[in-house]
């Protein structure tokens, strides 16, 4: 039994051009990210993959990519479910500020404990260990279940979400996965056991 599951970072949105924290703003993918997704398609192509159904957030960033992506493997048809428990981690009060200009505000250290430690939340805002509590949730009751059953699913989604996942499926702790960098539009491929391990990991970067 194939137990695919494969884990997409939306392509370059408007606001990653800007260097602007994004959270749940709802912006859309600039022509790189455009671009990122198809070649993310088309990759998947090669590789002779298929799908059963989709899922993605509520932000039109990672449903654009996720769009381009099935036009490229010819299954424009396929079930999408898109729910916010997928969304970016809320970045509160940063949400919109320039890294730069919030490093100047705050001070470097400060920025860097909000962007990359697991627990602490930015003012207003979500850590990456609060948006972990609203993702494996669903996932482990919506997502989780088809693909032991043996469903092909695809999931287009943002960096902390996906983070969340990971940590999850590679039994990785907090401190291990906010230094795991993704990339724009790189598709994570994984095939699991039956008890939910992975049986193996490969990405498509180029």
């Amino acid at each position: 039994m194939e137990r695919l599951l494969v884990l997409v970072r939306h392509g370059q949105s408007e606001w990653n051009l800007k260097n602007l924290f994004t959270g749940w703003k709802d912006v859309d993918l600039t022509d790189k990210g455009v671009a990122e997704a198809i070649s993310a398609g088309k990759k998947l192509k090669d590789e002779g993959l298929r799908f059963d159904a989709c899922y993605t957030s509520a932000l039109k960033r990672a449903q654009r990519t996720l769009d381009l992506i099935l036009a490229e493997l010819g299954q424009n048809d396929l079930p999408i479910t898109r729910d916010q428990a997928l969304n970016e981690r809320d970045y509160g009060d940063l949400v919109g500020l320039n890294k730069d200009d919030a490093r100047k505000k705050w001070g470097d250290e400060q920025v860097h404990v909000w962007r990359r430690s697991y627990d602490v939340p930015p003012p207003g805002g979500e850590s990456l260990k609060d948006t972990a509590a609203r993702v494996l949730p669903y996932f482990k009751e919506h997502i989780l279940p088809r693909v032991l059953g043996g469903e092909r699913i695809l999931v287009s989604a943002h960096g902390n979400s996906l983070r969340a996942l990971i940590m999850d499926l590679e039994k990785m702790s907090g401190e291990e996965i906010v230094k795991r960098e993704l990339g724009t539009g790189v598709p994570m491929i994984y095939r699991l056991n039956e008890d939910a391990s992975v049986a193996e990991y490969r990405d498509l970067k180029d």
